[in-house]
């Protein structure tokens, strides 16, 4: 080996210990502050600014703004504790004092950069005396490690007295000095805070209003660089402290960060490698790491009420601090792609809740003294679509004979409690006998078709709307086909034919019924199937992607597809055609704004039935038009506004990036 690769491997190997270049790492440059971070939280519902959380963690971190604070990040934003609060501004909070008591650095002034990544966050300050680097990393789904590395950069000796201060936005919470560790109790939460000063001796003075802890000085030689290493951890009683204390005290920081740091880039590259060719670009490669992200900070280990692990729609939203049905449907498609076990957790998560029948409930919480479960309707059945792709990527038959039992159940519930007439064709409804359960069963709170809905009883805690959904039907459809292809797997080839005998009746069922020939569009009718309730929605695409609708009439659906006066706005396929008198793009809900999910449906559908063309064009404008999308710093919406674009109500929404991604991916 000669003398410049020596060198060279010399060099690659203090870059990945010093833990602070990505060049090792080179597509989470791809997600180099995708999302924005910085603020100065001012209590604690303050929800201007984002959190950075990792491995299933119930808190998180952001930057401060330049400020006259010390240095540290801000929060944790604690999930375990209410619907979502900031414990502090900043709880781990450095100041750097010499001798004379005087603060060694302008924080405000010494700020270099702050830059995240999928692995990390790292923010660096500087002045003629100090460097100062921090990193703060997740070990795990209950604890993160914050590094603090101080170089001296003059030509003489430094003495330097670090210490540790906060003040508490919450009055609910008992701070206690347990030997030199700082426990935190709450009398909200069950969860355990616990935060160490690692390897250095610490004097902690606790406060009414928050803490201070003073660790060992610093003696620093001309450029050298000493660190100090601090762990916050907050867990559930179900886990055990002692286990995860073991962890925190043998691990090794720089060794933590460069395995988060292959983790991420393995997986940022797989999800890569699997873009279709058209979005070959790097902008979609950046894209596909905000997506990753936007999901990674959304998931949640397993807590209390939830026994599996999943995500929430928006840790950001004050009330989607919980699992729902549809949307874990959604999200467990989209995370198969890169963490197969996830996948199939966050569909447990809602599966441990089956009731006896077979009803699923629309949601679960952490902590039913908060938020109480939904058990007043279900969502649309996408459960079965969900399990079949996640088995597309493993081959786990087990997983299949799993969830094969239950997704009969599910399925065949709708049958006896959704089917008022006893038709073959279901209508949405609820348990409790209300309307507003009902169209909350369809996912579609508001929308249109829903406006003279009345409610019909079907038998005890069963109710059905006075109308029959296409789109429910058409999922129903393709359900039967999964479940179809599920029992070919498990070699039940007797329930597999009875499968596609029901679906290929329902097939003839939904062509004929719900589909408007004058008009081009599938919709919903009345129970007795003989009136159509003319309002030109999302739902009439659902039959395209179900593939349950003739080529003759995909062709047709495909003109009002690409109409710009009616569903091809500037972002495409809102959830009401533009040009209906009760289309309203702003804040309008289901009455007009772009939903990702649904638009997902309409495009895949196109491309099924082999109008690749038109659907790249609609894709194109979904990803490029929509407020923000790829754009760096800016986060993933719930929905958007058809018209202009802008990015509406809930901002770090999991579907959203869930649906961004599939479109962005090749479907195997």
């Amino acid at each position: 080996m000669n003398k410049k690769n020596i060198l060279f491997i010399l060099a690659s190997f203090f870059i990945i210990q010093a833990g602070w270049s990505q060049k090792s790492f080179p597509n989470l440059e791809s997600g180099k502050n995708s999302i924005n971070f910085k603020g100065d939280p001012k209590n604690a519902t303050d929800r201007k600014s984002l959190a950075f959380s990792d491995k299933g963690a119930w808190f998180g971190f952001g930057f401060l703004e330049p400020s006259e604070i010390q240095a540290g990040f801000s929060g944790p934003f604690l999930m375990t504790e209410q619907n979502g609060v900031w414990l502090s501004s900043s709880f781990v909070s450095l100041q750097l004092k010499d001798e004379n008591k005087q603060e060694i650095i302008n924080w405000k002034n010494s700020l270099v950069a702050q830059n995240s990544y999928n692995s990390h966050l790292e923010q660096q300050f500087k002045n003629e005396k100090l460097e100062v680097k921090q990193q703060l990393v997740f070990l795990s789904g209950h604890s993160a490690l914050q590094k603090t590395a101080i170089t001296n950069k003059t030509a003489k000796p430094l003495t330097i007295f670090p210490s540790y201060n906060a003040t508490l936005f919450l009055d609910d919470l008992q701070l206690s000095n347990e030997n030199n560790v700082l426990k935190i109790t709450s009398a909200k939460s069950i969860a355990v805070g616990y935060i160490q000063f690692l390897k250095t001796k610490s004097e902690i003075e606790i406060s009414k209003q928050g803490y201070q802890a003073q660790t060992e000085k610093l003696v620093l030689k001309p450029n050298e660089t000493k660190e100090i290493i601090v762990s916050q951890s907050f867990i559930f009683p179900q886990y055990s402290w002692k286990t995860e204390n073991e962890t925190i005290q043998k691990t090794v920081f720089n060794t933590l960060l460069n395995n988060t740091q292959k983790e991420k880039e393995k997986q940022l590259s797989q999800l890569i490698a699997k873009k279709k060719t058209i979005y070959k670009d790097q902008i979609y490669s950046d894209l596909i790491a905000k997506l990753a992200l936007t999901l990674q900070t959304n998931t949640r280990i397993a807590a209390e009420g939830l026994k599996h692990g999943g995500l929430f729609p928006s840790y950001n939203y004050e009330w989607f601090h919980g699992f729902w049905a549809w949307d874990s449907w959604k999200h467990a498609v989209a995370v198969s792609n890169y963490d197969s076990e996830l996948a199939k957790n966050q569909m447990r998560a809602l599966f441990d809740y089956q009731e006896p029948n077979g009803f699923i409930p629309d949601c679960i919480y952490r902590n039913n003294d908060l938020e109480e479960n939904n058990y007043r309707n279900t969502k649309a059945p996408l459960a079965a679509w969900a399990i079949w792709k996640i088995y597309e990527k493993t081959k786990d038959i087990n997983f299949l004979k799993e969830f094969y039992p239950k997704l009969k159940l599910y399925h065949n519930w709708w049958y006896k409690e959704r089917d008022h007439d006893q038709d073959g064709l279901c209508e949405f409804g609820s348990t409790d006998g209300t309307v507003i359960a009902a169209k909350w069963e369809s996912g579609m709170d508001n929308a249109v078709r829903f406006d003279e809905s009345k409610i019909l009883k079907n038998g005890e805690k069963a109710y059905s709307l006075d109308q029959e959904s296409v789109d429910l039907n058409s999922f129903l459809f393709a359900e039967k086909n999964f479940l179809s292809k599920m029992a070919a797997a498990l070699k039940l080839s007797v329930e597999a034919k009875k499968w596609n005998e029901e679906s290929a009746a329902l097939k003839m069922k939904i062509q004929n019924q719900f589909w408007d020939a004058a008009t081009g569009w599938f919709y919903d009718t009345t129970i007795d199937g003989k009136t159509l309730i003319k309002a030109m929605g999302c739902e009439g695409y659902c039959p395209i992607w179900a593939e349950v609708a003739s080529a003759e009439q995909v062709k047709a659906a495909k003109i009002n597809m690409l109409d710009s006066a009616s569903l091809n706005t500037f972002v495409p396929l809102p959830t009401l055609a533009a040009n209906h008198p009760k289309f309203k793009p702003d804040n309008g809900y289901w009455r007009g704004p772009v939903w990702l999910d649904q638009s997902y449906f309409g495009i895949n559908g196109l491309e099924k039935y082999g109008y690749t063309k038109e659907a790249n064009e609609l894709a194109h404008k979904l990803i490029h038009n929509a407020e923000g999308v790829v754009d760096k710093g800016t986060s993933i919406r719930e929905n958007y506004q058809p018209v202009t674009g802008k990015g509406l109500e809930a901002f770090n929404f999991s579907w959203s990036a869930s649906h961004y991604l599939m479109l962005l991916l090749e479907d195997k």
